[in-house]
């Protein structure tokens, strides 16, 4: 039986996914939610807990490209409900961890250092060469009881030193400091084996639609 993405999970979420960009809050649109992104490549996002005639009834109202519509639920039964002008972009994936992740790795290489950052709840941590390269960096924002993960990258020439799982824990550290336990995130399909590999389970699908 499929799990119900409680919608307070949703808002916190999409709160954190705006606070981290600087962008203005969500609101409320009939049983979802709406940010006004801005940007060209995407004026608007619009969030569903679940697939339902709130959902298919935008489906029908937008015909404009860069307005991007996501819900929890699986390609499969978004395509039932779908006209032919959208396209299903690649798969997202909820993820969650309720526990300490679990990294072995729990110092760094002497080549690189820490740099901290924080803003509008979202605290910032970059891994750096000595030279000042950016190798890694990554941010979690921190809204009432939840610690959501956001932006993590690492350069390219800089993979496989295990920065990656480093930032994270670094990231999780400033959350426990905070008293927040409950971990959450929205993967890529390459960054989901990552989070699984740290002890993140899936939490739900999340799909995401936009015009061609």
């Amino acid at each position: 039986m499929k799990k119900e993405v409680p919608l307070d999970i949703v808002e916190k979420w999409l709160k954190a996914w705006s606070l981290s960009r600087e962008l203005p809050l969500p609101i409320k649109y009939k049983s979802g939610f709406m940010v006004d992104v801005g940007y060209e490549n995407q004026k608007r996002r619009y969030v569903f807990q679940e697939l339902n005639d709130d959902f298919i009834q935008l489906l029908k109202t937008i015909d404009e490209p860069n307005i991007f519509l996501k819900v929890c639920t699986s390609p499969n039964e978004l395509k039932a409900v779908l006209s032919k002008k959208w396209i299903i972009l690649p798969q997202g994936y909820m993820m969650a961890c309720f526990h300490k992740m679990v990294i072995p790795k729990d110092h760094l290489n002497e080549k690189y250092k820490l740099e901290f950052e924080s803003y509008n709840s979202t605290f910032v941590v970059r891994i750096v060469s000595q030279n000042g390269e950016l190798a890694s960096i990554g941010r979690v924002v921190l809204v009432d009881d939840l610690a959501i993960y956001d932006r993590i990258s690492t350069e390219a020439n800089h993979r496989r030193n295990g920065l990656a799982s480093f930032l994270m824990k670094e990231l999780e550290k400033i959350a426990l400091a905070n008293g927040v336990h409950y971990n959450f995130l929205v993967a890529t399909e390459e960054g989901k084996l990552f989070y699984q590999s740290l002890g993140w389970e899936l939490y739900s699908l999340y799909t995401s639609v936009v015009i061609n």
